[in-house]
């Protein structure tokens, strides 16, 4: 049974995803993200500021999204390729309950944390319009790239703008 936020996420998706197909990444002017504080799979609360210093790849998604399932592989070959250096992706699963995603998990192993927005108020507060969009925040804390729907985050225009980001001071 298809819940309303699924098909108006899913519309959304195909709306945007048409405008945004040939652009990539968003360069955008430095700015202080909005609050990300949220639980993750274990109930521990997790903040951005958590992560200062690194590169961040935050990434909104959900189960039910082909694109954003696609996707998650190549974000964990990315950690995977990363390791050891000052990066750090944070899954934010928006409008499910811990169980949907657990359930999820257990096909696609992935061992980046995974933060969860039942309610949603982190997605809208992010202004996340289309699932998935990330974002990347540089080490200094503020967001400078965004991307509407899914990437190969393992090589790449991805690869090159993190590693450009993880040079800067």
């Amino acid at each position: 049974m298809m819940r309303l936020h699924t098909l108006f996420f899913t519309l959304i998706f195909l709306m945007a995803s048409q405008s945004f197909a040939a652009g990539g990444f968003r360069q955008l002017d430095p700015v202080s993200p909005p609050d990300l504080t949220l639980k993750d799979l274990t109930g521990e609360i997790r903040n951005l500021n958590d992560f200062k210093g690194k590169v961040i790849l935050v990434n909104f998604w959900a189960t039910w999204c082909p694109p954003c399932r696609r996707e998650m592989p190549s974000m964990q070959r990315l950690k995977e390729k990363m390791s050891r250096r000052p990066f750090v992706i944070l899954g934010v699963d928006s409008a499910e309950q811990r169980e949907e995603v657990e359930e999820f998990l257990n096909l696609v192993k992935i061992d980046f944390p995974i933060l969860l927005d039942p309610d949603t108020a982190a997605t809208r507060r992010w202004k996340v319009f289309a699932l998935p969009t990330s974002f990347l925040v540089d080490r200094n804390g503020k967001v400078r790239y965004s991307i509407s729907g899914p990437t190969e985050w393992d090589e790449g225009e991805a690869v090159q703008i993190i590693e450009l980001l993880m040079q800067e001071k």
